[in-house]
């Protein structure tokens, strides 16, 4: 460690700290609040479906390809100005956004937006490691993980408020002022940093650019693949083609330079792949609340989004106890118990709703449940993170940053587009079994349509109005059964997918004991 280094003050940065947990919770919420207002927006723009389809992939296939560049940039930079940097980049788009005149002009301010939050959560562990003494680092990735469902559990509820006492501007807008305090507290809480010349001229410029274009193309095909039908898109083959060459390449030439900007020995040995995979995995179980419960509030229910947003908002509430829960655990107890026990609420939730779940389920029925995976989820990535914190030694710092954010980014990307596939055919499936046995003409379907048309009344229409609406109403009834089935069957796969964390767990050796081992004090007290 350099003498400066050596020479800051130990106490916690409070402002620092508090400029890397809001910029996590910026990039989380945007993003999600462009997921969930994206009817809104097509709707007061005049956005066609599929031209808007991509606002939500520009901007987080952005946040993809800045993340390793942003690593690097504060490394040669320093945080402070990679922070405020992307906060007048991210403040600017999001003003700006609004105004928009078609769908050209929006693209790219939504992909500008995503260059400048993409800075934002890459730097967050960074500054934890490097800025906080070791008995806040607990703290301080426990709350990252809080910022992280927090931000994932508000946003439905954010998105309706706007929309309903606001405008849809505001979608955009909001950014304006936390962009600003976050800036504030950039600006007067982390330090001024000499920039790094020789990092700058010994720059792995080839590395950087294929890992960072190559994963962003890769995220692009895996946001869009769904709604294109995958391989049946020339257009998403050539995504995954190209990003998956340039990832490759990536791997090739940083494995034979001479100065490597990225480890990627570290990926091949010890713990760092088996804690990525961990990572990617309670990421996907994470897909409960973030995508399964909103699904099936929507398709069987039709809830609205401020609906839906009112059962994920109480999902937000635990993480208030989650947090110090989780701090105390992971102080004083072997971490992998810690994410052992958070993958075991997340495993049992999901079981129970699988088993459980029906049509009949509203916001009510989902609190015990979810409660109890939204406690799980926070232990758990606190946890896993935490795990390789304490195996991490200083040189490996920005391989560590940045194979955490592709993994929670990328990872989560592809057990998403796994989600979605898996419910949609799940769906096309159950349909079509269920629609085996409603045949025209047979008795029990007419019996059902007489049932269906007595409950209606005589429309005034006649006869064949009737019939054709009570027809309409058990073609709805059987997607609905189909949506529910397929529901049912995604937290079940959620549920066993935890075995494969479990196993991941187990294969993962004993971290050193805590923050005051004797080696992690000699990385903060000088010499690896």
């Amino acid at each position: 460690m350099t003498p400066a280094a050596a020479s800051r003050p130990q106490a916690p940065p409070l402002l620092g700290l508090g400029a890397v947990l809001l910029g996590a919770f910026v990039s989380t919420l945007n993003g999600r609040l462009s997921t969930f207002g994206l009817a809104d927006i097509r709707g007061a723009m005049g956005l066609g479906f599929d031209d808007a389809a991509w606002l939500t992939t520009a901007q987080t296939a952005a946040q993809m390809m800045v993340a390793p560049l942003a690593v690097w940039a504060a490394t040669v930079f320093g945080p402070r100005r990679v922070l405020l940097a992307g906060c007048v980049v991210f403040a600017t788009a999001s003003a700006l956004a609004p105004f928009s005149r078609g769908i050209a002009p929006l693209l790219a301010l939504q992909f500008i937006g995503g260059l400048g939050s993409g800075c934002f959560m890459p730097l967050t562990i960074m500054f934890v490691l490097r800025n906080l003494p070791p008995r806040y680092w607990a703290l301080g990735i426990a709350l990252y993980a809080l910022n992280i469902e927090a931000s994932l559990n508000i946003a439905a509820s954010v998105e309706g408020f706007y929309v309903d006492r606001l405008s849809w501007q505001w979608i955009f807008w909001q950014n304006l002022p936390l962009a600003v305090a976050m800036a504030f507290c950039v600006h007067f809480g982390m330090p001024r940093e000499p920039v790094d010349r020789k990092a700058a001229r010994d720059a792995d410029w080839f590395g950087m650019a294929s890992a960072s274009l190559g994963f962003g193309l890769l995220y692009a095909a895996l946001d869009q693949g769904n709604r294109l039908d995958w391989l049946a898109s020339g257009l998403v083959v050539a995504l995954l083609v190209g990003g998956s060459s340039l990832v490759v390449a990536f791997f090739v030439h940083e494995s034979i330079t001479p100065q490597p900007w990225i480890d990627v020995r570290l990926l091949t040995r010890g713990y760092l792949p088996i804690l990525l995979l961990l990572v990617i995995e309670v990421r996907f179980a994470s897909l409960g609340t973030g995508f399964l419960v909103p699904q099936f509030l929507t398709a069987v229910r039709g809830f609205r989004p401020p609906e839906v947003g009112a059962v994920l908002l109480w999902l937000a509430l635990p993480q208030l106890v989650a947090v110090p829960l989780a701090v105390l655990l992971l102080r004083h107890v072997d971490p992998r118990w810690v994410a052992f026990t958070g993958i075991a609420m997340i495993g049992s939730a999901c079981a129970i709703t699988s088993n459980g779940l029906t049509a009949s389920w509203s916001s009510a029925d989902f609190l015990p449940t979810q409660l109890l995976q939204a406690l799980g989820q926070t232990c758990a990535i606190s946890a896993a993170i935490f795990i390789g914190v304490l195996n991490l030694k200083p040189p490996d710092i920005p391989t560590f940053s940045v194979m955490i954010q592709i993994a929670r980014l990328f990872g989560a990307e592809v057990g998403f587009a796994f989600a979605v596939t898996f419910v949609r055919t799940s769906e096309q499936l159950a349909s079509h079994v269920f629609g085996n046995h409603v045949q025209a003409g047979a008795v029990g379907t007419l019996a059902r349509l007489q049932g269906i048309g007595a409950g209606l009344g005589v429309a005034p229409q006649g006869a064949g109005a009737a019939l054709a609406r009570s027809t309409a109403l058990l073609a709805q009834a059987v997607r609905t059964q189909a949506n529910l089935q397929a529901c049912i069957e995604g937290f079940g796969l959620i549920a066993a997918s935890t075995a494969l964390a479990f196993w991941l767990l187990l294969a993962l050796d004993a971290p050193p004991k805590g923050p005051a081992s004797p080696h992690v004090l000699r990385w903060r007290g000088g010499g690896t």
